[in-house]
């Protein structure tokens, strides 16, 4: 009897093992555009529906309470905490609760984290340095506990929007109280409404995503820190005022599981942010009321995950002047319409170089999954 396995496929490309210069080129043809541009059926437009009406109204309950509240400058840490409704949309009942709760603690962590470093006068190389880090240690958690959507890109979003200068602790304190007490509530909203959601059952599959073996997580994990940390710094040497931008950008797109899905999510993140930077930049150019601001945040959030699991650029349509809006009303009003074309920048930074990084460490096999789908050229 032979010992030799089956054969091997033939190698795309002429035979030869594809290299990474054929992965370059597999992802510039117009297929790839082509494909960025195709639309999905949601999984579950009812949990995608409700996950984005628990964050709305967590955000409808809670953003009110507070700007009328003598901490009203603490309303952008309430915002982030009302995003944890977002997760374990997909998960059975029982999970989704404890993915909740998980969530809410690498929220508070983020907004701890970062502003504990800002007290202890950590400058700003540190904290760009603690962000970059904080991208790979929250995909490693995010993958780890199966959270699903949106993944660490919304704890990233908090560290980053807890970077500052000199702070009190009193102000550290404060910001994670505020960040935690709406993530609870976020939490409890959830569980009252957890009737409407449907269930994962064999007549009606859901995602599940499934965990992979620990040396590739860490890998993962390791390459999202170092292409955010690219991305960060290259921002910030050019001036950039919100480096977490320029990360999540780098992230996103280093999520994809396969080449071309990188390269589509890279594509879809850069259209829609633009659009979504216009319409962030048309309203911000009419300075709206805090009440206004808010009812747009949770008109958008809702909007959000209606349309984000047909195609990924949609959901940045929303997402983009949703965010905007979030840090505007952290600010208090202390940036505006000039943030728009900054994001916009951002994002093309942060998606090329997580196209780079993808293409950089890519395997053998991501390179030969990516070459089958496409003609020999």
């Amino acid at each position: 009897m032979s010992e030799t396995g089956p054969p091997s496929p033939p190698e795309p490309d002429g035979g030869r093992s594809p290299r990474r210069r054929d992965a370059v080129r597999h992802l510039l043809h117009p297929d790839q555009l082509r494909d960025s541009l195709s639309l999905s059926a949601q999984p579950s437009l009812r949990n995608a529906t409700l996950a984005g009406l628990q964050a709305a109204l967590t955000a409808a309950i809670a953003l009110p309470l507070v700007h009328l509240s003598p901490w009203s400058h603490l309303v952008g840490f309430a915002a982030l905490g009302a995003l944890v409704a977002l997760f374990g949309r997909f998960a059975p009942s029982r999970r989704r609760l404890r993915i909740l709760l998980l969530s809410g603690l690498c929220q508070v962590l983020a907004v701890f984290g970062m502003s504990t470093a800002a007290w202890l006068g950590a400058p700003m190389a540190a904290q760009l340095l603690l962000l970059a880090l904080a991208c790979g240690l929250f995909l490693f958690i995010s993958v780890t506990g199966r959270f699903g959507a949106p993944g660490p890109l919304i704890f990233v979003f908090a560290a980053g929007a807890s970077m500052s200068g000199g702070l009190e602790f009193g102000k550290v304190v404060e910001r994670t109280a505020a960040t935690a007490i709406v993530a609870v509530l976020a939490w409890i909203v959830c569980l009252a409404s957890e009737a409407f959601r449907h269930l994962p059952s064999p007549e009606r599959p859901l995602p599940a995503d499934p965990v992979p073996a620990l040396g590739p997580r860490l890998v993962a994990a390791a390459r999202s820190a170092v292409g955010a940390g690219i991305a960060i710094f290259a921002g910030h040497a050019i001036g950039a005022n919100h480096p977490a931008w320029a990360a999540m950008g780098a992230l996103a797109v280093m999520q994809g599981t396969h080449l071309h899905i990188t390269m589509n999510r890279a594509l879809q993140r850069m259209a829609g942010t633009m659009v979504g930077a216009v319409l962030a930049w048309a309203l911000l150019m009419q300075h709206p009321s805090v009440w206004t601001v808010i009812a747009v945040i949770v008109v958008l959030q809702l909007l959000t995950e209606m349309v984000i699991g047909i195609n990924y650029a949609f959901g940045q349509f929303f997402v983009t002047p949703m965010a905007l809006l979030m840090t505007y009303l952290g600010a208090a009003g202390a940036v505006g319409p000039e943030m728009a074309p900054e994001r916009v920048l951002d994002t093309l930074l942060g998606a090329a170089v997580g196209i780079l990084m993808a293409v950089l460490f890519s395997t053998l096999d991501d390179r030969r999954h990516l070459a089958g789908r496409r003609p020999a050229t």
